[in-house]
Formats: C-alpha cells, sequence, structure tokens
C-alpha cells in the first residue's frame, strides 16, 4: 500500500467520465493515500497542538501547517532562552560549575535553533557573570595574552571558588 503516496505526489486530476482507466486508479490510490496519511497524522498528534492547525485537505497541507507551528515555537524558545541567557548571573546557589554548566546548556540550544555564539564570547560572559568576589580572577583573564577555551575556564573558576571559599 503506497501510504505515503499523497506526500509524495501531487493530488492528480479529479477525474471525469473522459479519464483513462489508469488515470482514475491512480486518483483513488492517492485518495486513499491521503485520506489514511491526515487520519494518521491526525490522530497521532497532541490534542493541543491539534487544536492550533487549521483544517487541511491535504496530508502535504496538514505538515506544512504543523510546520509553520513549530517555527513559531522555535522563534519564541530562542526569545526566551536569549532572555534567561543574558540574565543568569552567578549567585552562588549550586555553585560555579553549575552556573557555568547551565550557560553552556542554553548556549547549546540556542546554537540547535541556529542561533550560534562564538567560544570566546561565551568565555567572556561567563566572566562577566561572576560577582566582585572574581574581578582579581577577571584581571588575571584579561592581563593573559592566551584565551581559554570553555573547558579551561570552568576548571580555573572552580579552582577559583575553591581560593575564595
Amino acid at each position: 500500500m503506497d501510504i505515503d503516496l499523497a506526500l509524495r505526489e501531487d493530488m492528480p486530476p479529479v477525474p471525469t467520465e473522459e479519464t483513462m482507466p489508469e488515470e482514475k486508479k491512480l486518483y483513488e490510490r492517492w485518495e486513499r493515500s491521503n485520506r489514511l496519511s491526515l487520519l494518521l497524522r491526525q490522530n497521532h498528534i497532541s490534542r493541543k497542538i491539534r487544536g492550533s492547525i487549521p483544517d487541511c485537505k491535504t496530508a502535504k497541507e496538514f505538515l506544512t501547517a504543523v510546520e509553520e507551528q513549530f517555527v513559531s515555537s522555535k522563534k519564541a524558545l530562542a526569545s526566551t532562552l536569549i532572555s534567561r541567557f543574558a540574565s543568569l548571573k552567578y549567585n552562588d546557589n549550586g555553585g560555579i560549575r553549575e552556573h557555568i554548566m547551565e550557560l553552556r546548556d542554553i548556549a547549546a540550544q540556542l546554537k540547535s535553533l541556529k542561533v550560534d555564539m562564538s567560544e570566546t564570547f561565551l568565555v567572556h560572559f561567563v566572566l562577566n557573570s561572576l560577582p566582585m568576589e572574581y574581578a582579581p580572577f577577571k584581571i588575571s583573564y584579561n592581563t593573559h595574552t592566551e584565551k581559554w577555551t570553555m573547558n579551561q575556564l570552568l576548571a580555573m573558576c572552580v579552582d577559583e571558588e575553591q581560593r575564595i571559599k
């Protein structure tokens, strides 16, 4: 059975009395494929999502409508993650490692949404998110000529946290 026929091929012309039997058969196969594809997809999508999708005549239209819902969701998610990333400051709850790992996690989620940040930017951002107790540590970084990777920064911040405590 060609259940994906309606996804692979455009809708054939509606048969008329002059239509050849092969064309009628193709239309019937396509119609069945479209009906089954729509039923299958509509019944396997969460009710929360289903309510926001307009009624569609073809399986292709349905998939396009679902995709459009997630494009706007991805944009909203990216905005939310950027806001969370920008407002995150180290507050000594949970330790410096957890703080840096949370920032890295948000950056990775943003990267999957095609919002890229360089590692150098992340290093500087992490340093700027640290409280005043880390001022000598920040000065030390700024006076060195070499750039740190996130792994180096993480290890050095954990060492600095131990020194401060």
